[in-house]
């Protein structure tokens, strides 16, 4: 006995598959490692910055370590994860206060990384940075 394709069957089987391979991709598309938006790709102690090289109330991202360095104030500097922790999308820029995600508008405090706007569900996960004397490292 075998079974016949009804076109509803294969309109419904098409549609998925072209669902999930576009949800698959979702995001930066020259980030292919989204799994895990806590974890860093630079190795430990690598050098991101200079002092200098992030602004008082603003900061940097280093998309390739998955990283970005904020100054909330001055000599005071935070490190985050640069993956959105909604989608995974890497955030692209940090302004007015706040580090942006361009895919759905979330935005995080630079203190903390708090949600300021969502669809965000959780602050961006802390990284580990030391600062010696005018260099800003991977710890």
């Amino acid at each position: 006995m075998t079974n016949r394709s009804t076109r509803r069957t294969v309109l419904l089987a098409t549609g998925t598959s072209a669902l999930l391979a576009g949800c698959s991709n979702y995001g930066d598309s020259n980030d292919s490692s989204t799994s895990s938006p806590s974890a860093a790709a630079a190795p430990s102690g690598q050098e991101l910055a200079a002092t200098s090289d992030i602004p008082v109330g603003g900061g940097k991202i280093f998309k390739e370590q998955k990283v970005v360095v904020t100054q909330p104030t001055k000599d005071e500097f935070k490190a985050f994860s640069a993956i959105c922790t909604h989608l995974g999308c890497t955030v692209t820029s940090v302004s007015g206060g706040t580090i942006n995600c361009p895919c759905h508008g979330s935005k995080y405090s630079i203190e903390n990384a708090a949600v300021e706007a969502g669809p965000a569900p959780r602050p961006l996960p802390a990284a580990k940075i030391t600062v010696d004397g005018n260099s800003i490292r991977l710890a």
